[in-house]
């Protein structure tokens, strides 16, 4: 018989709390196909580090502000994170502009999760964006990254409903829940070979190119 695919080695960068890597530890540990082989922070109290140490994985610290640029920092990062070897780098809540030699590096096997529903609202401050345009549907999207900020193909989508009422605090809570869905589902996909960008730069999920993003529709009763 043919052995089983052995599981994905993941490394994740974080720069916060680390909610999404605890989504990603959570299905880890729940039987998906993938292993998380360190968490590397930019920031030294990052409570994702502890998150990690918690679940007995490998950390690192590597503080931005030790680096004279971008680029020495992202090449010391990139030899940080090649040392474990990694099949796929997830990017957590890590809140660094990252440089175009990085990304290239890591071209097809880099994927981050953005707070709104891509193309709309790249950058900071989403919720506060989306109330402010008058949105009446807000999400969150998992993306492959290119050296456009928050502009690689998008792969699966969580929308919610914006209700009256809401601030960007009660609009965040209802994102994040759905992010935390989203974003080990793409995992699993890829670490199951299911998922791949082509040569084009196209993701192919299940041998299809996907034109438009996969969905998930938040039930409008849900909170």
């Amino acid at each position: 018989m043919p052995s089983e695919r052995a599981p994905l080695s993941v490394v994740a960068l974080i720069s916060g709390s680390g909610s999404n890597l605890q989504a990603l530890i959570d299905a880890q540990e729940q039987g998906a196909p993938f292993r998380i082989r360190a968490v590397i922070s930019n920031e030294p109290e990052a409570f994702g580090l502890e998150r990690a140490r918690r679940h007995g994985m490998a950390t690192a610290v590597l503080n931005h502000r030790d680096y004279p640029d971008r680029a020495s920092f992202d090449a010391a990062l990139a030899a940080a994170i090649d040392g474990y070897d990694p099949g796929l780098v997830v990017l957590a809540g890590f809140m660094r502009i990252l440089t175009p030699a990085f990304v290239e590096h890591y071209r097809g096997r880099l994927f981050n999760i953005h707070p709104s529903l891509l193309p709309k609202h790249q950058g900071l401050h989403t919720h506060k964006r989306a109330l402010e345009a008058g949105d009446t549907e807000h999400g969150a999207s998992v993306h492959f990254v290119t050296a456009e900020l928050d502009g690689g193909p998008v792969v699966l989508q969580a929308r919610v409903p914006v209700r009256p009422g809401d601030d960007p605090g009660i609009l965040a809570a209802r994102v994040l829940k759905q992010e935390h869905v989203i974003y080990p589902t793409v995992v699993r996909w890829f670490a199951e070979g299911r998922l791949r960008l082509d040569a084009d730069g196209r993701p192919n999920l299940d041998g299809e190119v996907l034109d438009e993003p996969r969905r998930i529709d938040l039930d409008q009763g849900s909170t």
